[in-house]
């Protein structure tokens, strides 16, 4: 399937759970589309005085429970119709999370490979000022894909120098030296474990040297399959952008990310077999994490996945038509609305810390990380099985869609 079709994937189901939610129908009118779109352009004169234009995106989606928050995302083939995706995957997130937040995502379109870190600065700095923020109750920035702890340091000062005033809690994902929380970098791997360990536990599967693959070796992936090592899973195959490597007798996790630092890449891992990402996909395995990009499970292979258990790491890994397949064949999916929220919950906490001054232990963000997501999955999980679905994806939309009708009925807005 097109990556531009992200959207459409979406919005099915958006429009499949709330037709099995009954839910309102002025309710989902207004959620076919987002409540504005910000897009612009951003002239960068470049190192060597050449100018450079790129196309920027924000989108706020549905702010019917909270203020607009959450991802910034930079790679060279973004398109507005991801970006709208990503913002309805995070109003319903945020819901599921029970976190009081609207939905929002916004990005540039470009290839941080080609650029110096003076440029990415520029760059970064010139997309907060374009944005004309307005703070912790409007609107709160935080990382995606492309930008980390020192993009998110490089916006929050840029808002500070704008506004003339700190304000921590106007940005997510920032170093903790500036108030930032702790366990934000791991938040969202560690929630993919926990939420992993318990979907295995209610569908029958021993993890105890349970061969497991994991598409995607970065920030989530990596965080995951460390936390499956340590517990005694067989790790047996991982990828990254460049292609994967598979070891039946399951990989030394520790090992392989002291490799990925120096070689930068996990192909040619001593002792193990060179594998393509579709490879890694359709291995013979129980658990099957995809933590990479959107769109990778699809109707051409869905047949072929062979885990019994998918627990979705990035966003939209699994499309419409897949899901399906897998559903009737009797693999289990934990979706990723639920599965990859620890990042949002754990943002929501940094914004709480930020707003009252108080910062919290890392014992303290992690304990509650674990109630907050396990809460989420096991109300998506519970809110299936009473609408007759065997879908926790569409559990898991139908119990934000509740929220949201909700709360657009006491404004009044249907």
């Amino acid at each position: 399937m097109s990556e531009q079709s992200v959207f459409q994937v979406a919005l099915n189901t958006l429009n499949e759970a709330g037709r099995l939610g009954n839910i309102n129908p002025g309710v989902m009118a207004i959620l076919q589309a987002p409540k504005r779109i910000f897009h612009f352009r951003i002239p960068l004169k470049r190192d060597d005085g050449s100018l450079e234009v790129f196309q920027a995106y924000r989108v706020h989606y549905c702010d019917a429970v909270g203020p607009f928050r959450n991802g910034t995302r930079i790679r060279p083939k973004l398109s507005l119709d991801e970006v709208q995706a990503l913002g309805i995957f995070m109003t319903i997130k945020h819901c599921v999370g029970g976190i009081p937040a609207g939905g929002a995502k916004g990005g540039i379109r470009a290839d941080l490979g080609t650029l110096s870190l003076s440029e990415q600065e520029r760059l970064i700095r010139a997309y907060i000022r374009n944005l004309h923020p307005k703070g912790p109750w409007a609107d709160v920035p935080g990382a995606d894909i492309g930008t980390g702890e020192q993009a998110m340091a490089w916006m929050l000062d840029e808002y500070e120098q704008v506004t003339g005033e700190h304000c921590p809690a106007a940005i997510n994902d920032k170093p903790p030296v500036l108030g930032g929380t702790l366990g934000g970098e791991e938040a969202t791997g560690r929630g993919v474990f926990i939420v992993l360990q318990a979907a295995a536990k209610d569908f029958g599967i021993d993890l105890a040297g349970a061969p497991v693959a994991v598409q995607g070796f970065g920030q989530v992936g990596s965080v995951v399959a460390t936390l499956l090592h340590e517990i005694g899973c067989r790790v047996v195959a991982v990828s990254d952008v460049n292609g994967g490597i598979y070891d039946e007798a399951g990989l030394d996790i520790p090992e392989l990310k002291s490799y990925l630092a120096t070689k930068g890449t996990v192909r040619d891992f001593p002792g193990s077999k060179n594998i393509t990402n579709e490879e890694l996909l359709t291995a013979p395995v129980e658990v099957l994490v995809p933590a990479a990009v959107q769109n990778v499970i699809n109707a051409d292979n869905a047949a072929g996945i062979k885990a019994r258990l998918i627990v979705e790491g990035a966003n939209g890994p699994v499309t419409t038509e897949a899901d399906t397949i897998l559903t009737a064949q009797g693999t289990k999916i934990v979706p990723d609305v639920v599965a990859n929220s620890g990042g949002a919950i754990v943002c929501h906490f940094e914004r709480t810390q930020g707003l009252s001054d108080e910062y919290w232990d890392l014992e303290r963000v992690n304990n509650s990380l674990y109630k907050r997501i396990m809460a989420a999955y096991t109300n998506s999980r519970n809110r299936a099985e009473e609408v007759g679905t065997a879908s926790i994806r569409l559990g898991a939309w139908i119990e934000a869609l509740k929220k949201i009708e909700q709360a657009m009925k006491l404004r009044g807005w249907v």
